[in-house]
């Protein structure tokens, strides 16, 4: 059996590379083949890309979505990784979890994981803005 997904009225998914939107009822549709599918909630457009963590989810969006061009954005990825890792030594784990499932070509789960590197990107800055506001004279 193939993946049963169910879509929202307006809800819009990227299925092998093509972007399509559910019209005004729900509805739901089984996909029987493996292909990249990525829903609305995981999909970062280009102008929201707009940190650090969130590029490097869009490089790989772009690879899982794009796959017969895949290693085209490859050195794009390690460069922003390089410069990830350099201004926050402690994602070095995480960062290495990632760029494994690169390695396999298993992009999905690169996603996912990337996903938890930009929350670990937004505590970081959180935590330095709290730090900022409390420096006496500010």
């Amino acid at each position: 059996m193939g993946l049963k997904i169910t879509l929202k009225p307006g809800e819009r998914m990227i299925i092998d590379g093509a972007v399509i939107t559910n019209g005004d009822a729900k509805s739901m549709f089984i996909v029987e083949n493996r292909v990249p599918i990525l829903r609305q909630k995981d999909i970062i457009k280009e102008e929201a890309a707009n940190s650090p963590a969130r590029r490097i989810y869009f490089v790989i969006q772009l690879m899982y979505i794009d796959q017969e061009q895949h290693a085209q954005y490859h050195p794009r990825y390690w460069e922003l990784v390089k410069e990830f890792v350099q201004a926050a030594p402690s994602s070095t784990k995480l960062v290495n979890e990632i760029s494994e499932q690169i390695l396999k070509d298993q992009y999905y789960q690169a996603l996912k994981l990337t996903q938890k590197l930009i929350r670990y990107e937004t505590e970081i800055l959180e935590h330095v803005q709290k730090s900022t506001l409390s420096i006496p004279g500010r």
